[in-house]
């Protein structure tokens, strides 16, 4: 069976929409785009890079972001904001560097511009996978993330993982690009039967009003989006089967492949902001609880 489909974290490959694009993300990239598209230095080849000690001269460190909620995205005011982007900033004023700057782009152009060098790294809360791993390097992830599906108040199917919907013959819907349909697949769910929408907020519609049984993403999303309705909610968070394994996808930071110095120190703050629970209080009011907390490695994920 080919990769389960990566969304935002976790779209295939580097092409194509992104996964989540929501109003207050993508409303302000127009406004933003030209600001961030010139391009930044060339990068030293050797010794791991020196673009830290560039960045640090500079004091400013341009971010690649994708206009969505809750990773990385201009609000209504317009500024900077979500889980990358507040982490971002956190690590790098560790690092001596003062200022970050955003370069909106689509998702998909994230790893080109990154190694074009239209920016210094990518804060998109992108899922790590072995796909990803040939193109460029990763922090190790500052969260991790499981399943979780939309269903009418109650489960009345008892709709508990991709097994059960395959079981029960439910109508299944998921986004688009979404990991979720490989998920599904490999659990023996017909593919051109799978009901795809744009967006978990299209998901909750579609479960709503009963033109689908259940509808899969990720806990986090599933969660936020159930909040204010009455006719639905979120199951409990599951691990999908690939390969017949249990699996859990984790975001993370990217940079060129030339930059490991940048990485590992990188690395160094991420792990003390971790141990002293910093990074939950970071990304908690992005709706990241102590589930989504994580001592996965990238090496792990981009397959040893």
């Amino acid at each position: 069976m080919a990769p389960p489909l990566q969304p935002l974290r976790r779209i295939t490959g580097t092409s194509g929409p992104s996964r989540r694009s929501l109003l207050a993300g993508a409303a302000a990239l127009g406004a933003l785009g030209a600001a961030g598209c010139s391009r930044v230095p060339t990068a030293s080849t050797t010794d791991g890079g020196d673009l830290l000690e560039r960045l640090r001269a500079a004091g400013v460190v341009r971010l690649g972001i994708a206009g969505e909620i809750p990773f990385g995205y201009i609000d209504k005011d317009g500024e900077l904001t979500g889980e990358a982007p507040e982490l971002a900033k956190v690590i790098f004023k560790r690092l001596g560097v003062d200022r970050v700057q955003p370069v909106p782009t689509e998702f998909g152009s994230l790893i080109p511009g990154l190694n074009s060098q239209q920016f210094d790294v990518v804060a998109a809360g992108m899922y790590v996978n072995p796909e990803r791993c040939e193109q460029v390097i990763f922090s190790d992830p500052d969260y991790q993330m499981l399943d979780s599906f939309i269903v009418r108040k109650g489960n009345p199917l008892g709709l508990r993982d991709y097994q059960d919907v395959v079981k029960k013959k439910a109508k299944f819907a998921t986004g688009t690009g979404y990991a979720e349909i490989a998920y599904a697949v490999e659990a023996g769910y017909k593919e051109s039967d799978i009901l795809i929408v744009p967006d978990q907020v299209a998901g909750l519609n579609a479960v709503e009003a009963g033109r689908v049984d259940v509808f899969a993403g990720t806990a986090l999303t599933t969660r936020e989006v159930v909040k204010k309705s009455n006719k639905a909610e979120a199951t409990e968070p599951f691990k999908p089967l690939v390969g017949g394994k249990p699996h859990v996808d984790g975001g993370a930071f990217a940079f060129r492949p030339t930059e490991t110095r940048l990485r590992d120190a990188f690395n160094v703050e991420l792990a003390k902001l971790k141990k002293s629970g910093e990074l939950l209080r970071i990304l908690k009011p992005f709706g990241f609880t102590e589930d989504e907390m994580t001592d996965l490695t990238a090496k792990e994920l981009c397959g040893g």
